[in-house]
């Protein structure tokens, strides 16, 4: 494969954590210097489910694959999507690779989708496409989905407990999963599974341009 060179100025992103730009940058910790924020890979410019899957790509795809995901960083700044966001974004994430994915990740997924199906019904609000969405994913893997109507049946999930706890849960094992199956093409669906998430997550209004803040990375070492 051929190896990218980011342009001089461009911070060449690597896995975890950084205490300064100086020392390199995340995705996110890359996405927080543009929207103006403290050096964070936590800002507050990106909707938290989307900046969890960017973090996680970011740390299980390769080296090149993780420089051909400079171009997407702006994309998300200030992407902190609407009232649906919570679970419209967790079923497209895992409804894109739930079909390739291991056995064990289908059942967790199957079980988050599941879910976000029921609350869709019966939530009275405007999520009939997620719902369909929800569904057509299901029906792709019905063994998955007969495992996880044999579990227990819970006290009912509500938003909120979904937003909290299966929505984090469902975007971590689509992620892992990608890399768990496999297949030689693991950056590409990783990449691709980063930008389904940005598309699902509403862009802002852009109003003035930003003004262009790359010059601290000039200096690498």
């Amino acid at each position: 494969m051929k190896s990218f060179a980011a342009p001089d100025g461009v911070p060449v992103l690597s896995r975890g954590k950084h205490r300064s730009p100086r020392r390199g940058a995340c995705f996110m910790e890359f996405a927080s210097f543009l929207a103006g924020e403290p050096w964070s890979d936590h800002p507050s410019c990106t909707h938290p489910l989307l900046a969890q899957l960017a973090r996680r790509v970011n740390d299980l795809i390769g080296e090149v694959g993780r420089q051909q995901l400079v171009p997407l960083v702006p994309s998300v700044v200030g992407r902190h999507g609407d009232e649906h966001t919570w679970i419209a974004l967790p079923v497209t994430v895992a409804a894109v690779p739930i079909l390739d994915v291991p056995e064990e990740t289908q059942r967790v997924l199957a079980a988050g989708l599941l879910t976000a199906h029921r609350i869709c019904t019966e939530a009275g609000l405007n999520l009939a496409e997620t719902g369909v969405r929800a569904q057509a994913a299901l029906d792709l893997v019905p063994g998955a989905v007969a495992w996880a109507e044999r579990l227990p049946v819970p006290a009912r999930i509500t938003r909120e407990t979904f937003a909290s706890r299966s929505a984090p849960t469902m975007i971590r094992w689509a992620a892992d999963g990608i890399v768990a199956s496999g297949t030689p093409d693991r950056d590409a669906r990783l990449h691709a599974l980063l930008e389904t998430a940005i598309a699902a997550c509403p862009a802002p209004v852009r109003t003035d341009r930003a003004p262009e803040r790359t010059e601290v990375f000039s200096h690498r070492g």
